[in-house]
């Protein structure tokens, strides 16, 4: 049943990549803007009344934003891949399991979520012991503050 569940996300997120990389093809938008002006040219678009008029304007304008948004989401999507990218090979003690994280399945996605949850906790525990009154590692310290 694994294997089932396994294979099909695959699958689905291949398919999700290509959908993606249509959708925000520049191509794709100008076959869509034509399609869009084929309709509203179309003289069946002429007969309708005029609130069927405006909603087939306001479905055209949509669809084709759908086209618009997905594109500059690619674009900034890549865009934030890369500065992570470029501040990841920067900073030496990094992890590269990171680098290019975005080609990675769902599945290793959330395995090194759970990794670094896991390291943010332990972190965050050291953190408290260090900073506990009573540890001996962090004498105490007057309160020098002006306030």
């Amino acid at each position: 049943m694994k294997n089932v569940y396994r294979h099909t996300d695959r699958g689905f997120e291949k398919l999700v990549s290509v959908s993606i990389a249509i959708l925000g093809n520049s191509i794709t938008f100008i076959i869509a803007l034509c399609l869009v002006l084929f309709w509203l040219s179309n003289k069946e678009f002429y007969t309708q009344d005029i609130h069927d008029s405006i909603g087939d304007v306001i479905l055209g304008v949509a669809f084709l934003s759908l086209f618009i948004i997905q594109k500059s989401f690619n674009r900034f999507s890549a865009s934030i891949h890369l500065k992570v990218n470029e501040l990841l090979a920067s900073h030496e003690p990094a992890k590269n399991a990171v680098i290019n994280v975005e080609a990675k399945t769902e599945h290793e996605i959330n395995e090194l979520s759970k990794e670094y949850t896991e390291l943010a906790e332990k972190l965050k525990a050291d953190e408290n012991v260090k900073s506990s009154p009573t540890s001996p590692t962090s004498p105490a310290l007057p309160d020098t503050s002006p306030l």
